[in-house]
């Protein structure tokens, strides 16, 4: 019997908006380790809407494709939640993470107001293993500030169409993947013998409108589909493709910083004058670092393909070759008016201040002040590539064999990253930070005449990473009795990463002849243009214009790309992992008055690591070995057909963070701080108990509620001390003329400068522990009229982690990074068959990203909550309109700067996105 969740196709539901296809095996492989004829059952249970036609079940429509989702996650053997292609399509979002956040205790990251990385649990997405098409793979893309350069999955590298299952394991199982202490990830790109005999097209389009761009960009996406008569033989093909602009508006102050001695306090000299108390008080308060407003405009086009071909000349053998491709594009384009307090302070009268309860300096007025006006640019390309094949052979009714093995490579390139510099530094201006998140920034200085302006310095950072991995497994499965399966096999991977980065950075005088008495070259209307600021979040009275940098004019007046760009050795390091093992597992239904279902076992993993880095100048390799044997059990009781009671444990691993592994070292030229890895630190292992109630007390309805503890053993740890830099003994070639080391250490203004010293060390374990409760409630449980149409799914997720972290020689408890304390989303939904309407909002509380500088105890982000909607009409069996919104309250992001005072760090915002369309399918 062939298994449809939802409709006619898999690809056909994903794009035409109101069907999915599973053919049972891959389903079964995704759902929790799901048995096919439990696959079967599921179905046949999941609604008493479903109809049935010979041995096709029909699953059509949104609410049906929640009860299909339901019913695959009451049957797992461990703790899952599935979401199939009608949920991927039908939310407005733009690629799977934002998917993701439906789930109960998944939170995203967002990247230019995009979803790009998840948290599970509390673990973030460091912690999480993703598998494509059974094959645990790495993507990379680019952030605010540099590449992805560890083992975290980026998901905007992806368009949602491609898919059309997302499977979330969030206990393990000995024939799961090790590696995560979060969960392990399964998409599905589905199986070409899902769409039925003949030929299938399916197209749709839309129109992507952002408010703050006011541009209209495209988004499309198409299928094509085809099986012979029989149905022993299909290939399909998808690709999907959009390109379109995000404008960010917004402020930032580059964080904060203390321990600074401005040149004068109101007129008073501070060098001559140390202990005056206005030089004083404010040499102790903090002060914005960088005080700026500005526009981020991200333009992106994502590609996406798949292929598949799938041969099953009978009911014993089935053959499958997969292959995915994506690429990934954005251009970053930064327009900034700032000043350049950081370093400068010794420069700058500073006069009129305030200082608030927290120690901030929050307002001020300035001379001698260094205006610097910026341009920066950056083009980065993600390639990514997956081959995989998969044999399943059955021998005879009780034994079967599968054999899965393949390729995949994420290419993320940026060969521009490129800075322009503008500086007047004799200029007048006053900030005003009374609102932390609205400042008030004020120039005296005519910021919109190039002339009082010299090109005083340029950059360019081209780089790359590349992970690339190899997976051969075998599953050997033997069921003897019925009620039992014995489950066995070897696998291998290999892990391949490598990163690297070089400079063309210079202040214009070391690189050309200055005039005397100048810093950089005159600035002409030719080398300049007029930047206007928008829909910011400003206050009245802000300076809104001012001349930036002409990126192409400049360029070519100073031949930048054809300056040498010189290697960074600290920023050159490669990991190789090597893991083999094997697995043994016990799968068993007992149903003697009471059912059971679950399974038990162990896996073992041997992991070869081989780490290489630059370190005082010599490129070393440091190797070694470590062993695991994961025990999991999974246990499952149904004391009543509608109630299941679910129990897990599991030992778990999750080896340490890329950058922590390599034995080279790199410089922050900027915060003084030297950083170097260490190859010889510990996976993070950790012990996993999860327990949950799941009550199905109506035909597609769930109630449940999930508790669990992390007690993670031991974790990887950041130490730092003070040292000189000389005694790092890192080479005086890694520091870059214009910036505040070079000049510290090279010029010999303070030849004894001393640096921050980072290293990460083997740490003691901690807890996380939390619980998720999740809702899914049509209405047809007690309405026959409209409200049968109506329907509320939602959850509420808490987390309690802590860590101990060491700030100013004391050890304060503080929660994880990545670690909200709280995220819930809902969605309310009306869907009568031809016309469906969601409105879905998301929230997730404040947290901390990790440890901060500069005087800063940790930074991070304050609560969020984005609220999206879609409706969509069919036309006919054909025809499908449309209309998704995104972000519709444009809800501005606030990231902050010190746990207590919450300094601002930035405060930006990325405006509306309205997406019209057409589904077209043949």
């Amino acid at each position: 019997m062939k298994f449809l969740v939802p409709g006619w196709s898999a690809k056909a539901a994903l794009l035409a908006g109101s069907a999915l296809a599973f053919s049972t095996p891959a389903f079964a492989q995704n759902a929790g380790n799901l048995e096919g004829d439990q696959v079967n059952d599921a179905a046949s249970s999941a609604s008493d809407e479903i109809s049935q036609d010979d041995d096709v079940i029909v699953v059509s429509g949104f609410r049906q494709s929640l009860k299909a989702a339901i019913t695959a996650k009451r049957e797992a053997a461990g703790q899952v939640d599935v979401i199939v292609a009608e949920d991927i399509a039908k939310f407005p979002d733009t690629n799977l993470a934002e998917s993701l956040q439906r789930i109960p205790g998944v939170a995203i990251e967002r990247d230019a107001g995009e979803g790009r990385q998840i948290t599970v649990r509390g673990l973030g997405a460091q912690f999480t293993r993703v598998r494509v098409n059974g094959m645990e793979t790495i993507a990379t893309s680019v952030d605010g500030a540099s590449f992805n350069r560890d083992r975290a999955f980026d998901f905007n590298v992806f368009a949602s169409e491609l898919f059309n299952s997302i499977v979330v394991n969030k206990t393990a199982s000995a024939a799961l993947d090790e590696g995560s202490l979060g969960a392990v990830i399964d998409l599905s790109t589905g199986d070409p013998l899902s769409y039925g005999a003949g030929v299938k097209l399916v197209g749709s389009a839309q129109a992507r409108y952002n408010d703050l761009s006011e541009q209209v960009a495209p988004r499309l996406a198409g299928l094509f589909a085809w099986n012979n008569a029989d149905e022993t033989f299909g290939v399909s093909a998808s690709v999907a493709w959009t390109k379109y602009d995000t404008p960010e508006f917004g402020n930032n102050s580059v964080r904060w910083a203390n321990n600074a001695t401005f040149r004068s306090v109101d007129g008073v000299n501070c060098a001559a004058n140390p202990s005056d108390s206005g030089c004083s008080e404010v040499r102790d308060a903090f002060h914005p670092r960088i005080p700026r407003y500005g526009l981020v405009n991200h333009e992106r086009e994502r590609l996406g393909a798949t292929a598949a071909i799938q041969f099953r000349p009978s009911d014993r053998t089935d053959i499958q070759i997969n292959a995915l491709y994506s690429n990934f594009k954005e251009n970053r384009d930064e327009y900034w008016g700032e000043v350049l307090l950081r370093s400068n302070e010794s420069k700058i009268d500073l006069s009129n201040y305030v200082i608030d309860d927290n120690n901030n300096v929050v307002s001020a007025d300035l001379e001698n002040a260094w205006i610097r006006n910026e341009r920066y640019r950056r083009e980065s390309e993600t390639d990514f590539y997956q081959i995989s094949g998969k044999i399943k052979q059955s021998f005879g009714d009780n034994f079967t064999a599968s054999l899965l093995g393949g390729f995949s490579k994420s290419d993320a390139t940026i060969p521009v990253e490129t800075t322009i510099v503008f500086d007047d530094r004799d200029g007048v201006f006053s900030y005003d930070y009374s609102d932390m998140k609205s400042p008030l920034l004020v120039y005296g200085t005519d910021v919109t005449d190039p002339s009082n302006f010299q090109l005083a310095e340029f950059r360019d950072r081209p780089s790359s990473v590349e992970n690339k991995f190899k997976t051969v497994a075998l599953d050997l499965e033997w069921k003897p009795v019925d009620g039992l399966t014995l489950s066995a096999g070897p696998f291998y991977r290999q892990f391949d990463y490598f990163t690297t980065s070089a400079r063309r950075d210079s202040q214009y005088c070391s690189a050309f002849t200055c005039a005397p008495g100048t810093y950089g070259a005159p600035v002409t209307g030719d080398l300049a243009e007029l930047f206007q600021l928008g829909k910011a979040g400003q206050p009245a009275g802000n300076t809104n214009s001012w001349v930036v940098p002409d990126l192409d004019a400049t360029v070519a007046f100073l031949d930048l790309y054809n300056i040498p760009a010189i290697t960074r050795e600290g920023d050159v390091r490669s990991v190789q992992e090597k893991v083999t093992g094997g697995y043994f597992q016990t799968g068993f239904e007992i149903d003697s008055g009471v059912r059971l279902t679950g399974n038990f076992g162990v896996r073992y993993a041997r992991t070869e690591q081989s780490s290489q880095g630059f370190n005082n100048g010599q490129y070393v390799m440091v190797e070694r070995t470590y062993d695991d044997f994961l025990p999991a059990v999974n246990l499952n009781v149904f004391p009543v057909d509608n109630f299941v009671l679910r129990g897990a444990i599991a030992q778990v691993i999750t080896r340490p963070s890329l950058g922590s592994l390599t034995p080279g070292g790199s410089v922050d030229e900027f915060n003084f701080r030297i950083t170097t890895g260490n190859p010889f630190i510990n996976p993070y292992r950790a012990w996993n108990y999860d327990l949950s109630a799941e009550w199905y007390f109506a035909p597609g309805a769930i109630l449940s509620l999930a508790g669990f503890i992390k007690e993670i053993e031991s974790f990887p740890v950041s130490n730092s001390l003070q040292i000189t830099y000389a005694q790092s003994g890192l080479p005086l070639s890694l520091l870059t003329s214009g910036t505040p080391a070079y000049d510290a250490v090279v010029n010999g203004t303070n030849p004894n400068r001393e640096f921050e010293f980072r290293t990460t060390t083997n740490g003691e374990g901690a807890t996380i522990k939390g619980v998720e409760l999740g809702l899914h409630l049509p209405f047809s449980v007690f309405s026959s009229g409209f409200l049968s149409s109506v329907g509320v799914l939602g959850n509420v997720t808490y987390v309690d982690s802590n860590r101990d972290v060491e700030f100013g020689g004391q050890v304060y408890e503080t929660a994880f990074p990545g670690v909200s304390k709280y995220s819930a989303n809902g969605t309310l939904y009306y869907d009568n068959g031809r016309l469906s309407v969601r409105v879905s909002g998301a929230y997730r509380s404040d947290y901390n990203t990790g440890d901060s500088g500069n005087g800063n105890f940790l930074e991070g982000f304050d609560s969020s909550f984005n609220l999206d909607a879609a409706v969509r009409y069919k036309v006919n069996d054909f025809l499908e309109l449309t209309l998704d919104g995104n972000n519709l309250t444009d809800a501005y992001r606030y990231r902050w700067a010190d746990d207590v005072a919450r300094r601002n760090y930035e405060n930006n915002h990325f405006g509306r996105t309205i997406m019209a369309g057409v589904r077209i399918e043949y």
